[in-house]
């Protein structure tokens, strides 16, 4: 059966492919790595949509992609820590979608592009969310950016990264990633984004997702990080100057 008709209007069938394996690879940087594939994920679909598109077709797809995770490490999930970001993050999406529907898309495209150098380049602020006040705020302020810029999973990081097991880190991550691109994905219906013309491409980008996650958990505890957390960085880094560049020329 031919591809085309499955697709949005204008999207080549290769290209959709290319997307279905940036899923799978995606998800098995996360599910290995604890975070990034969101972050990559984002600043390429912002490379072949229109940047009103890419926040809502990135929540989808990462709604399956940590729904998956979050189910195949639930073992691991610290359940009060997703409770109580999850409240914030339930308010801070309805305050955040406001500004997602009237923000241009040029001063989208460039938020996201920046979005992805801070997180990638800054070093994380040096928080341990263990006051459930804080987790609740900082759950709001993060859902609320999450819907003008979409990837938030290294803000949500910063909450957990007090957990000792890698494995917990990645559970409880994969979880708070899920409720939030819930509400993002109900916020964004709420709106009026059509995402029934996406739909058999996410599903698909989804489905691949899930494989690159039991890939990426099997090699949870064996790869070592730094030399691949280098070459990353100058992956996105590339990618975020490109999005930049044709933002503002």
């Amino acid at each position: 059966m031919p591809l085309a008709p499955l697709l949005p209007d204008g999207l080549d069938p290769l290209l959709a492919l290319a997307l279905i394996g940036l899923s799978l690879f995606t998800s098995l940087i996360t599910a290995t790595f604890s975070l990034g594939g969101g972050t990559l994920m984002v600043a390429v679909l912002a490379l072949v949509f229109p940047p009103t598109v890419v926040v809502p077709l990135h929540g989808a797809i990462q709604l399956g992609s940590n729904g998956g995770r979050a189910i195949v490490q639930r073992a691991h999930i610290q359940w009060p820590l997703v409770l109580w970001i999850s409240l914030g993050g339930l308010l801070g999406t309805v305050i955040g979608g406001q500004f997602a529907s009237l923000m241009p898309a040029t001063a989208l495209q460039i938020a996201i592009a920046l979005f992805v150098l801070l997180t990638t380049w800054l070093p994380q602020p040096a928080l341990v969310g263990r006051s459930r006040a804080a987790q609740v705020i900082g759950g709001g302020v993060i859902a609320a950016l999450g819907m003008v810029v979409g990837a938030t999973g290294p803000l949500v990081s910063v909450f957990i990264k007090g957990l000792a097991d890698r494995r917990q880190l990645v559970a409880t991550h994969a979880a708070l990633m899920t409720l939030q691109n819930s509400f993002k994905v109900a916020m964004f219906v709420l709106l009026g984004f059509a995402f029934a013309a996406y739909l058999p491409l996410i599903a698909a980008m989804i489905a691949s997702g899930f494989v690159g996650t039991a890939i990426g958990s099997r090699l949870l505890v064996k790869v070592p990080e730094a030399l691949f957390r280098i070459g990353f960085k100058i992956v996105l880094t590339l990618v975020a100057l490109d999005l930049l560049r044709t933002a503002l020329f």
